[in-house]
């Protein structure tokens, strides 16, 4: 069973998170649990997770709805309400059962009732897998702006159970996928031509969500509050999260890594402009994203919305834009200052050339 450490809490990936669930619940003195899911994971995860955990077996479980919806103060403020009904206190721990909504509200509701009780993550998407229950970060929505509320506050552990993806439609399986590619350009060539010509299925494979978690845990691990380093991450995501922001308005809004990856091209062709990755490079990217991904326009109408929130993204100060840019395939910067025409000369760019070419 692998184990990866992380700022003394524990990453575990395991055919069956019995083992490693009950050991650490072993180790501690909780009183009451509490398991945050969705209704989707409600029915297709809860029974095996009880099953092969006995001290769950009287867990409340407080259920959401799924998607971004429920990462709204209005539904965390009902499961505080739950919480509080049902007595939880600071030796509860809660458990979070599902995708990266489910880790971002739930954590962010452990990191704050009673100034922050114990909780884990166990993830049931790729995405959740490779990013969203790893890191610390916690969030909900706020205002129409992905994110704008929350904390860095390390879950107790993350166990990993892979049988939980045959669970996915193939659309989540390629979600997950964006944060594995961003994983590789930013920290590793290597790993970038590993996956490079892959078939979907592979990014669920257990050696590579081991590596692309390995990749986020040491960077993490570095700089746990992102006062710098840990900004790397952020690659994709400066314009990814305004696409994110603005689709989640239409009828058909983008899943998390859908909007990242129209984030990593747009953010590559800044990197290519500023000559810090070559044209060939650059290529080789928007073939190996496109490969997987759909590259949607972002029409001109749209783009007055498309400013507002990226101006609302937390890295910006009042006078410039900080992105996290690659230097070559394998490595990453923070703190690039962008103009607003470079941004707008890189969108319309990826609006006339990239998705005309997907």
């Amino acid at each position: 069973m692998p184990s990866l450490k992380k700022n003394q809490n524990s990453i575990f990936i395991d055919e069956s998170n019995k083992s490693s669930i009950n050991a650490f619940l072993k180790t501690k003195n909780y009183t009451s649990y509490f398991i945050i899911c969705d209704s989707n994971t409600l029915k297709y995860c809860l029974s095996k997770l009880i099953l092969s955990c006995k001290e769950l077996k009287n867990a409340e479980v407080i259920e959401l709805e799924p998607g971004e919806e429920s990462k709204d103060i209005h539904v965390i403020s009902h499961v505080w309400q739950t919480l509080t009904e049902f007595g939880a206190n600071k030796k509860s721990l809660i458990i979070n059962l599902g995708g990266g909504v489910v880790s971002d509200a739930g954590g962010f509701v452990a990191s704050t009732f009673k100034r922050g009780i114990d909780f884990i993550n166990v993830p049931t998407t790729l995405l959740s897998m490779v990013d969203a229950s790893v890191g610390g970060k916690t969030g909900i929505n706020f205002a129409g702006i992905k994110n704008l509320i929350g904390t860095i506050t390390q879950p107790k552990g993350v166990f990993i159970d892979t049988r939980f993806l045959e669970t996915l439609p193939a659309r989540h399986i390629v979600n997950g996928s964006a944060e594995i590619i961003k994983a590789a350009l930013i920290r590793d060539r290597k790993f970038f031509d590993n996956i490079n010509s892959a078939r979907i299925k592979n990014f669920a494979e257990e050696d590579v969500i081991s590596k692309s978690i390995s990749i986020k845990s040491k960077v993490v691990k570095i700089d746990p509050d992102e006062k710098g380093f840990r900004k790397i991450l952020n690659f994709g995501h400066t314009i990814g999260h305004a696409v994110e922001s603005l689709f989640f308005e239409k009828p058909e809004p983008l899943l998390h890594g859908e909007a990242i990856a129209i984030g990593m091209a747009v953010e590559s062709y800044i990197s290519c402009l500023l000559k810090r990755i070559s044209k060939n490079e650059f290529e080789k990217i928007i073939q190996c994203i496109g490969r997987h991904f759909q590259f949607l326009p972002i029409n001109e109408a749209d783009m007055t919305f498309f400013f507002t929130y990226f101006g609302h993204d937390k890295k910006h100060t009042s006078t410039s834009f900080n992105f996290a840019l690659l230097n070559g395939i394998g490595k990453c910067d923070y703190d690039i200052k962008v103009s607003k025409a470079m941004v707008q000369k890189a969108l319309l760019y990826y609006n006339n050339n990239i998705c005309n070419a997907a």
